[in-house]
């Protein structure tokens, strides 16, 4: 939904870009001509190196761009942007190398110039933007270039939407009103509530409204068009967001056909080159990790014999990429009598028809009384799925997405289970790190479709710096 205020933000950008790349050549300039005795490749003078500069660094912006490192759906992704930058930085230095070399002029005074431009160009670049970002956050907090939004629909999109714009200080976007039910109000958010939609048009003007966001068609297309006309009547953003995540998740393409725009929907972007890289990426890592961590393995299975008698590994068939079983490995955590059955099973053998009750709803407990000791320190520290990287390699999992589920879990929801299995499961995710223990079965679908829809590299990676930090923390969905 690009604004006024977020084309300004970007063009704020663009002009400190600019003046921090500049900073950054003059200060590797200085630091290998003016602090270092050694000898100079060639004699190459502070105005012809800085005017230089000035004329390559528009190209070195252009690279920015094409990377989308001026698009408002980079700027609150932060791990996103810093990896855009590094590449971008990378990218720019090698066109000014590559435009010394096709021109012959000599550029640099010396070779170590050009690596002290890119670390410098890289670091200061960061430093500039987290500044901004946080100068953006206060105009923000003091109600400076935010948009007021009217929000017209009655899904659970509705609600989720106004639920995320209305932390301003980070989305820009201050929800003033919304036109729908009230159940799509998010609890402890103040607004004007609408039930008609033509009620809260009329008041477009009193409520100072800028932006209209409708996250649902009406049936009457009568009522679709003044919602979108009387946007352009005052003159102010319309966006159309579809209730249904599949209409706007996964890899889509726009076309036209027989002059209707026609929208193709894909399940996930993770296909093509996509899917190949990712599956290169985990055969390397997992066979890099399983050489660095094959002492701690050693460690763990004589662990396992002394405190915890009877077979070291647990193998439980799962189901991962097109609802294909795999033999999951793991380090068992329950008693050897344990785990061969479906768990609510086990646990009314037990006579314990409350925690029966409790996995039949959310296909976990809180406190497993299967569990031995030393199995709840596997757990507590997550050691217990580090065997799931010899999955990896086998190419039966990926290091990152859905968590694999059980063959009786497939049945409770057959739709949703189709769209999860379009990618590979994973060793981690985005349940694993989202810090929500208390989740449902069905919410815990949801979040894992999110991964599965909108997949990145970027995205990957994230998660695994994540993960790090919830094993560490020992925090994080159980």
């Amino acid at each position: 939904m690009p604004s006024k205020n977020t084309k300004f933000y970007s063009l704020v950008l663009i002009l400190a870009d600019f003046i921090v790349l500049l900073l950054a050549f003059s200060i590797a300039y200085i630091i290998r001509v003016q602090y270092d005795p050694r000898p100079l490749v060639s004699q190459v003078y502070a105005q012809q190196y800085f005017t230089t500069f000035v004329l390559l660094a528009p190209l070195w912006i252009l690279v920015f761009a094409s990377l989308g490192l001026y698009q408002a759906a980079i700027y609150n992704r932060r791990l996103v942007e810093w990896g855009k930058i590094a590449v971008g930085a990378f990218i720019g230095i090698l066109l000014v190398i590559g435009w010394e070399y096709i021109s012959g002029q000599h550029i640099f005074p010396a070779r170590l110039v050009a690596a002290y431009a890119l670390g410098a160009s890289f670091l200061l670049i960061l430093l500039e933007r987290e500044i901004l970002r946080v100068g953006r956050s206060l105009l923000f907090y003091f109600g400076r270039g935010i948009s007021r939004v009217l929000i017209v629909g009655n899904s659970s999109a509705t609600r989720d939407i106004a639920d995320n714009l209305s932390n301003t200080y980070k989305s820009g976007y201050k929800v003033v009103a919304i036109a729908g039910p009230k159940r799509v109000i998010p609890s402890g958010l103040t607004v004007r509530h609408f039930t008609s939609v033509d009620a809260a048009l009329r008041n477009i003007r009193n409520l100072r409204i800028n932006t209209i966001i409708q996250t649902d068609l009406s049936e009457s297309a009568e009522r679709n068009q003044r919602i979108l006309g009387t946007a352009q009547a005052h003159h102010i953003g319309y966006s159309f967001i579809p209730g249904e995540a599949e209409f706007y998740a996964g890899k889509n393409t726009v076309d036209v056909f027989l002059g209707y725009p026609m929208i193709s929907v894909s399940q996930t972007p993770l296909i093509g080159w996509g899917a190949i890289a990712k599956n290169i990426f985990d055969a390397i890592a997992s066979a890099v990790l399983i050489i660095i961590l094959s002492p701690l393995f050693l460690v763990l299975i004589l662990l396992q014999l002394i405190f915890n008698p009877g077979p070291v590994f647990y193998v439980s068939k799962r189901l991962s990429k097109f609802s294909e079983p795999v033999r999951l490995y793991k380090f068992r955590s329950m008693g050897a009598a344990y785990g061969g059955r479906d768990a609510a099973v086990e646990f009314r053998e037990m006579g314990r028809e409350d925690l029966a009750r409790e996995y039949e709803k959310n296909r976990k407990v809180a406190d497993d009384p299967r569990i031995t000791m030393f199995g709840r320190f596997l757990r507590s520290t997550s050691l217990d799925e580090l065997p799931q990287i010899f999955n990896v390699l086998k190419g039966e999992l990926s290091l990152v997405g859905p968590r694999p589920i059980l063959p009786q879990e497939a049945s409770f929801s057959p739709s949703r289970t189709a769209l999860l299995h379009s990618v590979k499961s994973g060793v981690t995710g985005l349940w694993q790190v989202s810090g929500r223990s208390n989740l449902s079965f069905e919410e815990r679908i949801e979040l894992e479709l999110f991964y599965a829809q909108n997949w990145s590299f970027w995205l990957d990676i994230k998660i695994l710096f994540k993960t790090l930090a919830v094993v560490i923390r020992k925090r994080g969905a159980k």
